[in-house]
């Protein structure tokens, strides 16, 4: 059961990259945007809150003691793994790429995108703030053992796993209000008459605005394997994922069609479609375990991209094509949600198989494989 649950966990992961690559064919290779698709409205709704989501997910540690030689120990892996190989594939892309390289560079190192690298640096942010959370919290643990991995566990399906010892439950008490708190921090971006801290070039040049929009993802993970038993329940109650597809329908369609709710309100239905869709994906996967095991070629084949994730991203907008006469075809014939669709992955998975192609090449070196991908 284990096993089955982590493979479809690997496979999800690789799901999602598999999508963000194709959103940047169709974006930046079409050179079109939301506008004129469906396809990619939809798509910009789960692809990254459900990247952040899993990377929380992934970043529970229930046994970890999280004292300074451990938690330090940790930081500087995780510095190494996402400034470096970062700051190398953008550097090398704004070469290759760029007419004017220090032009490029310095609105790169200015822009809270980084050129299309932030997701690493926004991570590694999201790590940092987690686990500087993590730490300060130890002393709320009053269980020597500390709370057991609902993964890890042998009664992980049981409607009878026991909530997490008292200690667990504050630290996930504390991180409840952190979650609470990164959702206020989430709405300041919408509400401009209100707020407009994001606005300032440091926050900005920091990338503390997208850390601002996805972190409460990254919580929501975390939350959901910290308390991975009782979200099973949910997922298998008769009301829930009814209710999901409901709030995914209404919040969607009010936010790219609607358009009901104005002013301050107006980001309130897209919120609620991107979580309703990100849960809907991960009860998805969880329910057809059974196709994403590595016995399967379509779950061999997006665990291998999900173990790849790093690799596939730092690489793939080298390999993006440039075809804007599809772009402009497909903006002149905005309706074709399958059509759209169907070229963009295609595309996309030449994309993927260069992109793993080229990190297998670089990976020949011990050198490249520990300083460009962490291993």
């Amino acid at each position: 059961m284990t096993k089955q649950r982590l493979e479809w966990l690997d496979a999800l992961r690789g799901f999602t990259m598999f999508m963000v690559v194709t959103n940047h064919v169709y974006g930046f290779g079409f050179d079109t945007n939301t506008k004129y698709s469906m396809f990619m409205s939809i798509c910009l709704l789960f692809r990254m809150p459900l990247f952040f989501f899993i990377s929380g997910f992934l970043a529970y540690k229930a046994s970890f003691s999280w004292n300074l030689r451990d938690t330090g120990a940790l930081i500087a892996k995780k510095l190494r793994v996402q400034i470096v190989p970062t700051v190398v594939f953008m550097t090398a892309y704004i070469a290759l790429m760029a007419k004017h390289f220090w032009e490029r560079m310095e609105y790169a190192w200015t822009s809270p995108t980084k050129g299309g690298y932030w997701f690493t640096l926004v991570l590694l942010e999201m790590f940092l703030v987690y686990y500087l959370v993590c730490s300060l919290a130890k002393p709320l643990s009053i269980s020597p053992r500390g709370g057991e991995d609902p993964l890890s566990s042998g009664n992980v399906s049981s409607s009878k796993a026991a909530l997490p010892p008292t200690g667990g439950a504050r630290r996930g008490a504390v991180l409840i209000v952190l979650w609470l708190l990164s959702l206020f921090a989430y709405a300041t971006l919408y509400m401009p008459s209100w707020f407009s801290w994001y606005k300032d070039d440091f926050w900005r040049a920091t990338s503390i605005t997208e850390l601002a929009r996805y972190f409460h993802f990254f919580l929501l993970g975390n939350l959901v394997h910290r308390y991975w038993p009782q979200v099973q329940r949910l997922l298998d109650s008769k009301w829930f994922f009814p209710l999901l597809i409901m709030i995914a329908f209404l919040g969607a369609g009010d936010y790219l069609k609607w358009h009901n709710l104005r002013m301050q309100w107006a980001n309130l239905p897209r919120t609620l479609s991107m979580y309703a869709l990100v849960m809907v994906i991960v009860a998805f996967f969880r329910h057809y375990a059974s196709w994403f095991t590595k016995e399967t070629r379509l779950g061999a084949t997006l665990q291998y991209i999900g173990v790849r994730t790093l690799d596939i991203y730092l690489i793939h907008y080298f390999f993006i094509p440039h075809l804007k006469d599809v772009g402009v075809w497909f903006k002149a014939h905005p309706t074709n949600f399958v059509l759209e669709g169907t070229t963009a992955m295609l595309l996309a998975a030449l994309v993927v198989a260069f992109s793993i192609l080229t990190s297998h090449v670089l990976r020949v070196s011990p050198f490249f494989k520990k300083w460009l991908f962490g291993r």
